[in-house]
């Protein structure tokens, strides 16, 4: 696996990101959160270390966003 895609949306309780990754199959994955998007993913990428094997880790972690940010100009 060179690749993971994390779907990340605010907590309506907190205001903070939470990001998930499930693993194919359903026996397991990745859940956690930060109170803004730099936080988010330095705890993502270090998430993703701890997760797998050494050398087994994906090169490449992509941040899915499910909700658009709307922005009012008025």
């Amino acid at each position: 696996m060179t690749e993971l895609t994390f779907n990340v949306e605010h907590c309506p309780d907190t205001g903070w990101l939470v990001a998930s990754w499930d693993e194919a199959g359903g026996v397991g994955g990745i859940t956690t959160q930060g109170k803004d998007l730099r936080e988010l993913e330095e705890i993502v990428k270090d998430a993703v270390r701890c997760h797998f094997d050494e050398g087994h880790t994906p090169q490449t972690v992509r941040l899915h966003f499910l909700n658009d940010r709307v922005l009012e100009t008025v």
